[in-house]
């Protein structure tokens, strides 16, 4: 192309923007505009991504522009290898000025926005991908002293209609989160996962991966991640048929790994990847998913409990992001500043549980949320690793994080960083919760039950050594009185025995001995 045609404009598709109904998409001239599609050095690399990781966004990208070509599109492609520019902003600027104008859908990361907004002649798409726009967003938050998504999410019921029998929740409650929290039992037979063919697009990708990024944690063996629309939709109708009935009762659920049973994923659906690249759209998903109550394939709880991780919780961390960036994530609430232990990245530890959640991490680029919550997360929490840390490491090593969704849930579920933006109150316990939603303890050489004793459970005595540390900044939460009087009420000496445990398993951390 030696000059600008008249008519002729760009059309940049992003990583996460891999939808046929994309925003700026429906704008294109087939024949006349021309997209362009970008694998950039600093968008494998910003964090110490998880291979899986790079190989989902890289495999998806390479068989979306394929599909885009079949309808008739010119899709320029710049891959990693040919790329001579680094960054998103300067690979689209690069062909920019061959164009009348740029057209975007706006991207799903503040930090991808900062670097693209000065490109010249862009005009900007809403992303329409989700249920509730940012404006309606901004505006319900501006109406609440204290936004909870519970609320949101009832509002998200009504407008979509999903389980619900005119104005009242279908079955009578809105929420039956009470009825999934089942510790783990082998009544239910865990379905193996299902294996997606390996392309030879991929196939070329898991190459690329496996030689440029082989220094980062995680494995590339047994990529299994849907990377088109059509391994989404396998995937979909897998957890309708064989997850869904269960997933209510155990999706809180802990359990040691067994190879030959699927574990790993237990009844989870394996779509958070899919919906956050554009493959499935979340209304389709969890159509599909109510039309299994309709059916008596699956009980409410099942099916209203996994409706609500949609259309409420990630639709509400997608507005919370967005209308709190950049502050929010600079914010420290608990003063944190521990760095994050080398156990997370596959360093020595005796911890059963943190062992098992960090090894499927690093195995499969996946954790369910209960093993990211209460047992990365708890143990992060407890320790007092500085937000900043947490984030990174969460942001790297599991396939569907992407920073809205990612950051909110780090550093506001995890690390109360946002001082009670996102949850009630810090997701702090002892061992005991863990002991209680599976087999993790049972398999331990630690002892759950103690707290001071040379065997006792890390996360008994950090639970206590965290009440200690952060009273004065909680003791205005209800809901956190009770452990803080439980504290302020015990014998001396028993604390004393307490906080010297905790310091010398924060120690062992630091030595990678515990």
């Amino acid at each position: 192309m030696s000059q600008r045609a008249p008519d002729m404009r760009l059309f940049p598709v992003l990583g996460d923007q891999l939808s046929h109904d994309l925003a700026s998409l429906r704008q294109v001239k087939v024949g006349v505009d021309h997209i362009l599609m970008v694998e950039a050095l600093t968008e494998t690399s910003y964090v110490s991504h998880h291979p899986q990781k790079i190989i989902l966004f890289l495999s998806a990208m390479r068989h979306f522009a394929e599909e885009l070509r079949a309808k008739g599109h010119v899709v320029i492609y710049q891959d990693l290898e040919s790329n001579p520019h680094t960054s998103l902003h300067d690979s689209i600027e690069a062909y920019a000025a061959k164009y009348r104008g740029v057209v975007m859908t706006y991207p799903g990361e503040y930090r991808v926005l900062a670097d693209l907004e000065t490109l010249p002649n862009l005009t900007w798409c809403e992303d329409d991908r989700f249920i509730c726009s940012l404006a309606d967003f901004k505006t319900w938050i501006s109406q609440r002293k204290q936004p909870r998504m519970e609320h949101f999410y009832r509002e998200m019921r009504r407008k979509t209609g999903l389980l619900m029998a005119g104005d009242k929740p279908v079955g009578g409650s809105w929420n039956y989160d009470g009825e999934n929290r089942k510790k783990w039992s082998n009544s239910a037979p865990l379905a193996a996962p299902v294996a997606h063919p390996i392309s030879e697009t991929t196939q070329e990708v898991i190459d690329l991966v496996a030689k440029r990024f082989h220094l980062n944690f995680g494995s590339v063996d047994n990529f299994n991640w849907p990377v088109t629309r059509k391994q989404a939709l396998v995937e979909l109708e897998d957890f309708r048929t064989h997850r869904l009935r269960c997933f209510g009762d155990f999706q809180d659920a802990l359990r040691t790994r067994d190879l030959h049973s699927g574990s790993d994923f237990l009844f989870h659906s394996k779509l958070s990847t899919s919906l956050n690249l554009g493959l499935l759209d979340p209304i389709e998903v969890c159509q599909a998913v109510a039309q299994s109550l309709d059916a008596g394939l699956a009980p409410i709880n099942a099916v209203e409990g996994f409706i609500r991780q949609i259309i409420g919780w990630r639709e509400y961390v997608h507005g919370i992001y967005w209308v709190m960036m950049p502050e929010y994530k600079k914010q420290n609430a608990l003063n944190a500043a521990a760095p994050l232990p080398d156990a997370f990245w596959g360093g020595k530890t005796r911890m059963t549980c943190l062992a098992e959640s960090v090894d499927q991490t690093r195995r499969s680029a996946y954790a369910h949320h209960i093993q990211r919550l209460m047992v990365t997360g708890n143990l992060a929490l407890l320790l007092g690793v500085h937000p900043d840390a947490l984030n990174a490491w969460y942001l790297a090593v599991y396939a569907d994080a992407v920073e809205w969704v990612q950051l909110p849930n780090t550093h506001g579920m995890v690390a109360y960083a946002d001082g009670g933006l996102l949850a009630s109150k810090p997701y702090a316990a002892s061992g005991k919760y863990i002991d209680r939603q599976g087999d993790y303890c049972g398999n331990c050489s630690y002892n759950v039950k103690k707290t001071t004793e040379p065997d006792a459970c890390p996360m008994n005595s950090l639970y206590w050594d965290f009440i200690n540390r952060t009273a004065e900044l909680l003791n205005k939460n209800p809901r956190m009185a009770i452990p803080i009087r439980s504290w302020s009420n015990m014998d001396s000496q028993k604390k004393k025995a307490i906080l010297t445990k905790a310091q010398l398993i924060k120690q062992g951390f630091r030595e990678n001995a515990v």
